[in-house]
């Protein structure tokens, strides 16, 4: 496999087709993007109250979303960049709220496993440092979530029965 992947259902809602779904959507978006063989990251599914926490706690958003990133490439401010020959690559964490997912499948009228890629591709396009902050920005991202998920099969009318 591509990656080192460390996935974790802390609500344990989700299937072991949904987390092996999952698993291969990054590796795919990982040998997509280029990414070193052997990087590492976590994802973490957990609940609307948890991310809710997480969000107010790092963002200083009292309020629930859907997916949120924490890329170890991203220096804070006075920190320094510690690279070890040989060490893998660490990407980072994401974590996503399956109660938001599962809603945003409903309102968007397709699959939680299409909404759960989505959310995973997108919060591993964040830890890569893409942003959608700015109009542009946020098409190159847009273009390039879509462009993993088409590729890799997983397109918004996929029934979940499928």
């Amino acid at each position: 496999m591509y990656l080192t992947l460390d996935l974790n259902d802390e609500t344990q809602s989700l299937s072991i087709k949904n987390l092996e779904l999952i698993e291969k959507m990054l590796h795919h978006a990982a040998e997509v993007e280029g990414i070193e063989a052997g990087s590492e990251l976590s994802v973490t599914f957990i609940t609307n109250d948890e991310i809710q926490q997480i969000n107010y706690e790092y963002r200083g958003k009292n309020v629930s979303t859907d997916v949120i990133s924490f890329a170890m490439e991203e220096l804070g401010e006075g920190e320094m960049a510690i690279e070890v020959e040989g060490a893998p690559r660490m990407l980072g964490d994401i974590v996503i709220s399956v109660e938001r997912a599962k809603e945003q499948a409903a309102d968007y009228g397709h699959s939680e496993e299409r909404e759960l890629g989505f959310l995973a591709i997108h919060g591993f396009l964040h830890l890569l440092g893409y942003d959608h902050m700015e109009v542009a920005d946020e098409q190159e991202m847009t273009e390039k979530q879509e462009a993993i998920l088409q590729s890799f099969g997983l397109r918004r009318e996929q029934d979940e029965k499928q």
